[in-house]
């Protein structure tokens, strides 16, 4: 089975390719550039670097959310078209899950954090079974950093943090978290396309695809735009009740 993976839930854009258990390439990204001008060319160059028919893909797999809005509507928009050109099935694959995978193996509780802004990240806690697959502990969700800092004492596990927010909270965490912790070091602690394919393989082995139409990424919470239009609804509406 052959998978195009794509990966622009965060700062990170990434792609790969994946042969049955082979990553034929991936092309991964930390730059100040927008997904609108790496995500494309990247694809072209792997496909131009590998000699792949664009046509002889499977599957698609893209990192579905949560995470950046622009982000996920580029990641989305490229895997619909893509998705209705080539008549393949889409695997969707939540952004901590595709995350977690960069650390299979592990023994320890995985949590993934990425920034959310306003002190929050959006987390959820993982562990790899004895099967070496992997359980969902806790589903993702936007949380205030202090409160997922609580929920993991609480648990007094050892726990192991993945994802861009480790770069914002880094120093919270290590003021307040009194359970045994790591931080996953550079060549794991970012979205990887890769990553998300080897998710997306179980996902499809389970029956967990749709077509290109279906699909849609999922934000978790509203858009920085569309909060700012509720507040203003709401000191409308209060206003009046006044």
């Amino acid at each position: 089975m052959k998978i195009l993976a794509f990966d622009s839930s965060g700062l990170v854009a990434s792609v790969a390719i994946v042969q049955d258990d082979n990553l034929i390439a991936e092309y991964t990204t930390n730059y100040k550039k927008t997904h609108s001008q790496t995500l494309l060319p990247m694809l072209d160059e792997i496909v131009k670097m590998t000699e792949t028919d664009k046509e002889s893909f499977d599957a698609l797999a893209v990192a579905a959310g949560p995470g950046s809005f622009t982000g996920l509507r580029i990641g989305s928009a490229t895997v619909k078209g893509l998705a209705l050109a080539w008549n393949i099935p889409v695997i969707a694959v939540p952004t901590l899950e595709g995350l977690a995978y960069n650390m299979w193996g592990n023994s320890r509780l995985i949590c993934p954090i990425m920034d959310a802004r306003r002190k929050q990240v959006y987390t959820a806690l993982y562990r790899f079974d004895k099967a070496d697959r992997l359980e969902t502990i806790f589903k993702q969700t936007p949380m205030d950093i202090i409160e997922l800092i609580t929920l993991l004492n609480d648990r007094n596990e050892e726990v192991v943090f993945v994802g861009d927010g480790i770069d914002v909270y880094s120093q919270t965490i290590k003021e307040n978290i009194k359970v045994p912790y790591a931080f996953a070091p550079a060549h794991m602690n970012k979205q990887r396309a890769g990553s998300v394919a080897a998710a997306a393989q179980i996902r499809f082995a389970d029956g967990k695809y749709q077509n290109g139409d279906d699909f849609a990424p999922e934000y978790l919470r509203q858009s920085q735009a569309e909060r700012e239009r509720t507040e203003k609804e709401k000191a409308v509406l209060e206003k009046k009740v006044d």
